[in-house]
């Protein structure tokens, strides 16, 4: 698990190129994908990607010149500002890489909003599951010494001809490239991408009293012209927000109730 310096620059980074991972979808991914079975082929290249000695325009050029040829732009963006971040190791890197292509996965599905992001943690959860209820196929999955090939059909038939495009690449990527880790284990972080991203689809809502039907049309109203977007509401009663409303998508946070103004008006008076 990434800590510290290598943590935060993932965070920015996906911060930076999420326009370009939404726009991508599971082209971008794919490209992405390939980039790292680069990354993780060439000790020589990571060393040099996560080097604090090596100024970020270095870095930028050495991406140039493995990938301009060969990458399309977005590939490119995501790829140069990746490279110009700091790492804490040179796993981290790679690390990073596949997390950002499972995020421009996950966005395709995102395009049908949070109901898309459901079917495709769906899809994964229930692959797991299936894995995880028979030895053989787990065997069958992780058998070096079958063809590549051979795992990802079965990883297809395992998933159901209707799974999504995105679920397709995500299962088919831990089982044929897990990166060290058992499948099971790479289609569970895949998941954790999508419950991060459905998260922006998600409106926590904290209030003191229950809400009425006509209250509730109002705050998805209001929360709609906000945020941009239909949003699933999840209203939970608490007696301790004292009056007023919280409200948190994602990482954003609007507190109106009376709780959070009494608390800023005692830090203010405490200096």
């Amino acid at each position: 698990m990434m800590t510290g310096a290598s943590r935060d620059s993932l965070t920015a980074s996906l911060q930076a190129v999420g326009p370009v991972l939404d726009e991508g979808g599971v082209a971008l991914a794919r490209e992405l994908f390939s980039a790292l079975d680069v990354v993780d082929e060439q000790g020589a290249l990571r060393r040099a990607l996560t080097d604090p000695a090596w100024s970020t325009e270095r870095r930028h050029g050495l991406v140039d010149s493995l990938f301009g040829t060969r990458a399309t732009p977005g590939a490119l963006q995501v790829l140069k500002d990746l490279a110009g971040r700091r790492w804490s190791a040179e796993r981290d890197f790679g690390d990073a890489l596949e997390t950002v292509a499972a995020h421009a996965a996950a966005a395709e599905s995102a395009r049908g909003g949070h109901d898309g992001l459901s079917a495709l943690s769906g899809e994964l959860l229930a692959f797991n599951r299936l894995t995880e209820e028979s030895h053989e196929v787990q065997r069958a999955l992780t058998d070096r010494q079958a063809p590549v090939e051979a795992r990802a059909a079965l990883a297809r038939r395992l998933l159901g001809s209707t799974a999504s495009p995105a679920g397709q690449l995500l299962v088919e990527r831990a089982v044929t490239v897990p990166r060290g880790v058992k499948p099971s284990v790479a289609v569970r972080a895949h998941a954790d991408v999508v419950a991060e991203r459905q998260r922006q689809w998600i409106a926590e809502v904290t209030v003191a009293r229950p809400l009425g039907q006509v209250q509730q049309e109002r705050l998805a109203d209001g929360l709609r012209r906000t945020f941009g977007r239909d949003l699933v509401v999840d209203v939970t009663v608490d007696p301790a927000v004292v009056g007023g409303i919280r409200v948190q998508v994602g990482d954003d946070v609007i507190d109106a109730s009376v709780a959070s103004r009494l608390n800023d008006l005692q830090r203010r008076m405490a200096g």
